[in-house]
């Protein structure tokens, strides 16, 4: 089992890049493996709810979704 640290850095501006540190993480737990999340810059807004529900990345769960497994998993994220 490893550790993974996820960085995000993209906002809302590009909702497939926001939501890749959250799908990585989905991934990784499903792998075993135990997985942080890292916000930085532009991604720290994405903890905004408001922002957070309009994210919907492409050819993923929308952003919402993703946080919520993850939060459920208690999974860390960095702001």
């Amino acid at each position: 089992m490893a550790r993974i640290l996820y960085v995000g850095t993209a906002g809302s501006d590009d909702p497939t890049r926001a939501g890749l540190p959250f799908n990585f993480a989905i991934g990784a737990l499903e792998a075993g493996h135990q997985p942080e999340i890292f916000l930085a810059g532009e991604a720290a807004y994405l903890m905004n709810e408001n922002v957070m529900n309009a994210v919907m990345p492409v050819a993923m769960p929308a952003l919402k979704e993703m946080v919520d497994a993850v939060v459920a998993q208690r999974v860390p994220i960095f702001v």
